[in-house]
């Protein structure tokens, strides 16, 4: 599980960097989850978990100045939790991908703010780069933006690692105690989550009359759904 970890870390990190270097959509939550998945054998699972949190904050687009949410670092982190929780405790069940998605929402909004600092540490990088530009030294504005790199490498990879230490454990050893009430609440939950991440893209796209029918759909999938898994 150790090793697990800090292989998910390094990963997740360098997919993460997408965010702020080549930018080529690898560190949306749908395509990262589902690497991750890959990685850690189950990427059907990454891909349902990917959809989640990409959906829950596809209204928090990186235009000018605002910094959304790290969804990123959310899909990873939900999606290693899930699976390696999983492996040790027999199968990941829609349950406890709920549950990993709800606990892994708020580290991305933390890492929003460390986002944010780190953003703010890189100015006098930026201005130390801009009087290399003046004396043409090429060398030393490419060196400036190799450690603006790194810097957000070694945080993606130090977050990942202290988050999965906490959240793997805690919920290997707390999920077989939750009683049958909060399972149910769980088990609604998966199917809500997407609810939710729909009405979002419609608030977002304001086509507010076709939340009825995208929510009766929903309902009508998710009995389908329910009926095909009890026959």
């Amino acid at each position: 599980m150790v090793t697990e970890i800090i292989l998910v870390s390094i990963l997740g990190s360098l997919l993460c960097l997408d965010r702020v270097f080549i930018q080529a959509m690898i560190s949306r939550p749908v395509v990262i989850a589902p690497l991750i998945g890959f990685f850690l054998h189950n990427p059907y699972a990454g891909l349902i978990i990917g959809a989640f949190v990409e959906l829950i904050w596809i209204d928090r687009l990186p235009i000018g100045t605002y910094i959304p949410p790290n969804d990123s670092i959310t899909a990873v982190v939900a999606t290693s939790t899930a699976l390696i929780a999983g492996s040790k405790l027999g199968g990941a069940p829609s349950e406890l991908i709920a549950l990993c998605v709800l606990m892994a929402i708020p580290c991305g909004i933390l890492a929003k703010q460390i986002d944010v600092l780190i953003i703010k540490s890189n100015d006098s990088l930026s201005d130390r780069a801009l009087e290399d530009a003046k004396e043409n030294n090429i060398r030393a504005i490419e060196r400036k933006n190799y450690l603006g790199l790194i810097k957000v490498f070694l945080f993606y990879v130090f977050f990942l690692l202290a988050v999965q230490a906490i959240f793997i454990p805690s919920v290997i050893w707390a999920y077989p105690k939750l009683n049958a009430t909060v399972i149910k609440a769980l088990s609604f939950t998966y199917y809500f989550l997407p609810l939710l991440g729909i009405a979002v893209a419609i608030n977002m796209l304001k086509l507010r009359r076709a939340i009825p029918i995208f929510c009766a759909i929903f309902l009508i999938v998710a009995v389908l759904l329910e009926l095909l898994h009890v026959l």
